[in-house]
């Protein structure tokens, strides 16, 4: 249990990382439960409600304590730097409305950790997956969907999410398309012929109408298409196709950025298609790359 203080606190900080920063509902859901923690945490640990007062005054050893216990049930280093990075944004910001010092708290240091590498799928895997994904479905309409969604991960960089959300009223796709991202984000993606046709086939064939505001991508039922549905007929399209667990449907994001990459694209540019806020994302694809063609090299180079 937090105190009404402390709750009120958070509620303002997650307001202000809404407006602010554009958040999406889903970071802010995680922001309030890595803080809650924390905060539920700092309660028990010192023995009743803290209010506003109490919180400011966090020392290193607290930090230490929450973190030891946050590591003893299980959690990775990874989810611990996440949750860490969290507590600090909301420590600066009620330090910065209470004017206090937040030292204590923006000097813990978050454990090391290997960041993983994105894992996209080769370039004839990725045209496998697009010639056999419509093979998971009895009706040929459905079958045409899911062709059409995937190219557009893979021909446009899609998030999953980015497709799902497209409307009737995007239809019939222009040769580029504005698309909203994480945060609010807009930014303009090209759309390849293949995408296109790929959207008009399904269209000729699927069953159910709609106005300008209709979802684009249908379910059985006509709702708009859940993303668990594009997940599994991935699964069992890989299964068809003999390729590993790592091949999702955000794996084909993946490719669309290695593969441009692989063929000489700019990696600012790659960051614009893609929607990343910072080029540091996008560079983890320089590493991908850089990967690829040492295994290469290793494996024909006569002297290897």
């Amino acid at each position: 249990m937090i105190s009404p203080a402390a709750r009120d606190a958070l509620a303002g900080w997650l307001a202000a990382q809404r407006a602010l920063r554009g958040a999406s509902e889903n970071t802010i859901d995680a922001y309030r439960r890595d803080v809650v923690d924390f905060l539920a945490f700092m309660t028990a640990y010192k023995g009743g409600e803290q209010g506003l007062s109490p919180l400011l005054q966090v020392g290193v050893r607290d930090m230490r304590a929450w973190m030891a216990k946050t590591r003893g049930e299980g959690v990775g280093s990874r989810s611990l730097a996440r949750k860490l990075s969290a507590v600090k944004s909301f420590y600066r910001w009620l330090a910065d409305r209470e004017g206090a010092d937040p030292t204590a708290v923006l000097s813990a240091r978050a454990p090391k950790f290997t960041r993983k590498l994105p894992r996209p799928l080769a370039e004839d895997a990725a045209r496998a997956v697009i010639g056999a994904v419509d093979l998971q479905s009895r009706q040929g309409w459905a079958g045409a969907r899911d062709v059409a969604v995937v190219t557009l991960l893979y021909g446009c960089g899609l998030r999953i999410s980015e497709a799902l959300s497209l409307n009737r009223r995007d239809a019939p796709l222009p040769r580029s398309l504005r698309i909203t991202g994480k945060g609010g984000k807009e930014r303009m993606v090209p759309v390849i012929p293949a995408a296109r046709n790929a959207v008009d086939a399904y269209l000729r064939l699927c069953p159910f109408e709609g106005d300008d505001a209709a979802p684009l991508f249908v379910g059985a039922r006509g709702g708009r298409l859940n993303a668990r549905t594009v997940q599994k007929v991935m699964q069992q399209t890989r299964a068809l196709l003999g390729l590993p667990a790592s091949a999702t449907p955000h794996a084909l994001r993946h490719s669309f950025a290695t593969h441009l990459l692989s063929a000489g694209g700019d990696l600012r540019a790659i960051q614009e298609l893609l929607g990343h806020a910072s080029l540091s994302t996008t560079q983890a694809y320089t590493a991908v790359d850089t990967a690829r063609l040492m295994e290469v090299y290793l494996q024909t180079h006569p002297k290897a």
